[in-house]
């Protein structure tokens, strides 16, 4: 069966011909029938240690809270993970980002630079806290950011740059540390996307300054539904989150010191802190079966001319949060919207475009939504720069609109990967040009 329609590239009309007829988005059958199953993240060993956590309390009398013995070994056992050093758990990521950056010291009504694309909660923390939100331009091709793109905000205002590691791949940390100690500007990997990925044989996260990791359900590891770390390799920074973390307590001075710091409550509690150190054990394997799975999609995804693969940095080690490929609309009929619909339309989870995650682009930004009506701290006469800059970051809006992100767990067999290339060689098939 032959279908013909007018399809819209770029606002530009062409017509698509070829045997649709066979792909689910046009009433074809589906290559896959069954849901993919889901991580199955949280198992008998979680359960087990907060029960043990609820005997514990109940035999003693006395409510867990938190800054017990299971956040203590929580935070120890993660920095072992990290190679050595200091961790301090908190409640959310988004929270692990604000304790690093008051952990820094930095004067209200200076700028940081920040990732294009990135979470809402990486870089909310900066207005929250009267600093401006200064957005470099991902590397060309990529969702993250580079030294070179860094290096054309920084001004005698920048007092910190948070860099974000994207869907478990490393960016160019090593150059981007290096160019900021050529300033003297603390560096904060924002690493939610990223557990356990590796750069030069590296941890990320072992970089810069501090790093600020999520633990909520859907990352790499887990505490339960929401959950944070602030780790750091500088035991005086360690301290300072410490105290940040918890109303400014006076953790690390002498003895008979008070609330040194005007501060929030952003502890972690224990029950997370047990299912984390569960998690924790879990992590290496969660992210070499990830690994491996898309080991397997690219052997088979290399020789699709559709597709195109994105080159990783030399050295990277990704740990998948998703997997980021690129359609290429050279080679197809359709345009890449059409594309990602009949791919989902086989049953093949992805989401085809990231573009909501560029926080620079939402309402709250464009707005200056944080302190009611009054624009601060854009409006504040403290503040030099320019308050109505805008930031077109073309390259990470180009990367947007040309990729797409292909879901991959460590749940997932080789039955599951063998349908995913069904899939797409099923698309393909309909939508190469000839």
């Amino acid at each position: 069966m032959q279908i013909s329609k007018l399809i819209y590239i770029g606002g530009k009309s062409m017509t698509q011909q070829g045997d649709l007829s066979n792909l689910a988005l046009y009433g074809g059958p589906k290559t896959r029938t069954k849901p993919f199953i889901g991580r199955s993240l949280i198992g008998e060993e979680e359960k087990n240690a907060a029960i043990a956590l609820f005997d514990q309390s109940i035999a003693s009398g006395e409510a867990f809270g938190y800054n017990g013995p299971e956040e203590e070994a929580y935070c120890k056992e993660f920095a072992e993970f990290m190679g050595g050093g200091y961790a301090d758990a908190v409640s959310s990521g988004t929270n692990a980002v604000y304790v690093a950056l008051r952990a820094l010291d930095i004067e209200p009504f200076t700028e940081v630079i920040v990732s294009p694309i990135t979470d809402p909660g990486g870089m909310m923390p900066i207005p929250l806290m009267n600093c401006i939100p200064v957005v470099a331009d991902s590397a060309p091709g990529k969702y993250n950011t580079s030294a070179e793109e860094i290096e054309k905000l920084i001004s005698p205002l920048t007092s910190a740059i948070v860099v974000a590691h994207i869907g478990g791949e490393p960016c160019d940390i090593d150059n981007i540390v290096e160019l900021a100690k050529k300033y003297n500007i603390p560096v904060v990997e924002d690493v939610s996307q990223s557990h356990g990925a590796k750069y030069k044989g590296k941890y990320l996260g072992s970089f810069g300054d501090i790093a600020a990791f999520s633990t909520m359900f859907g990352k790499h590891h887990c505490t339960g539904g929401q959950g944070g770390i602030v780790y750091t390799k500088r035991e005086d920074l360690y301290w300072k989150i410490r105290r940040v973390a918890d109303r400014g307590k006076p953790f690390g001075l002498p003895e008979g010191s008070t609330n040194c710091v005007a501060s929030l409550n952003m502890n972690l509690n224990e029950l997370a802190a047990a299912i984390g150190r569960q998690q924790l054990k879990k992590l290496p394997g969660i992210v070499e079966r990830r690994r491996s799975f898309v080991a397997r999609l690219t052997e088979e995804f290399k020789n699709l001319k559709t597709i195109k693969i994105p080159e990783q940095l030399p050295s990277a080690e990704p740990s998948y949060w998703w997997w980021r490929l690129e359609v290429n609309i050279d080679n197809i009929t359709c345009d890449k919207e059409t594309y990602c619909k009949a791919l989902i339309a086989e049953g093949i989870p992805l989401n085809p475009s990231y573009r909501a995650a560029m926080p620079h682009k939402m309402d709250w930004f464009k707005n200056r939504a944080v302190f009611g009506t009054s624009g601060y701290p854009w409006a504040a006469p403290e503040y030099k720069g320019d308050r109505n800059r805008e930031f077109p970051t073309p390259n990470a809006v180009d990367a947007t609109e040309r990729q797409f992100n292909l879901t991959v767990f460590e749940s997932w067999t080789d039955e599951d990967a063998k349908d995913i290339i069904e899939a797409f060689k099923k698309v393909e098939k309909a939508f190469i040009k000839k």
